[in-house]
């Protein structure tokens, strides 16, 4: 398969620092979408969905580039689903139901190929276990990171790591919004190798 230009479906920094990692060229620009969870619907085929979704949104505007599109879906023990907190209380909520708990992350992933409308599209599982924090704790780190913008109330890739007690997955990447190890198996399933890339 011939590669094309690679486009990020998303104005997240986080996404684009990630997708920097692996060395390859590419452009971004924001889908609007819906993100309201169906009926029924898992955190699983909610995150997959939002993913393949973000990514098509953007097709017509971008015929002929390889579109990657990722959604996180957080989930509690009861099913659950944690979404963007958007501000302190809510966050709060969040991290109190969180604290003492394992939370399942589950990230959809998908790359399209805008020229053939075909697509790949994986869910990355991940696992975070809360310590158990006092009412003190969520509302000193929740001042300091303000992780209003992030599925769950928090960021990993800052003090939220303070939060856990440990993490199980196959990559943490996930958690912060883009899964690379995944990534990088459709792009070497289409041809394209970020190794070997000059």
């Amino acid at each position: 398969m011939t590669s094309s230009p690679l486009l990020l479906a998303s104005s997240s920094p986080y996404r684009r620092n990630l997708l920097q990692r692996l060395g390859l060229p590419f452009e971004s620009a924001s889908p609007e979408i819906d993100e309201t969870p169906q009926p029924g619907e898992t955190a699983d085929q909610l995150a997959t969905r939002l993913s393949e979704t973000k990514a098509r949104a953007l097709a017509d505007r971008y015929p002929a580039h390889w579109i990657i599109g990722s959604d996180q879906v957080a989930c509690l023990p009861n099913g659950t689903l944690l979404n963007k907190p958007g501000n302190h209380e809510q966050a709060v909520w969040q991290l109190s139901q969180s604290s003492g708990h394992a939370v399942q992350f589950m990230t959809g992933l998908t790359l399209l190929d805008t020229r053939s409308g075909n697509a790949q599209n994986h869910c990355e599982p991940f696992s975070v276990h809360f310590r158990d924090l006092t009412f003190a704790e969520i509302d000193a780190y929740l001042r300091k990171e303000q992780p209003y913008d992030c599925a769950g109330s928090f960021r990993m890739e800052g003090l939220g790591i303070a939060l856990f007690s440990h993490m199980e997955g196959r990559d943490p990447n996930s958690l912060i919004g883009l899964p690379l190890i995944a990534l990088n198996d459709m792009l070497r399933n289409w041809g394209r190798n970020p190794l070997l890339e000059t």
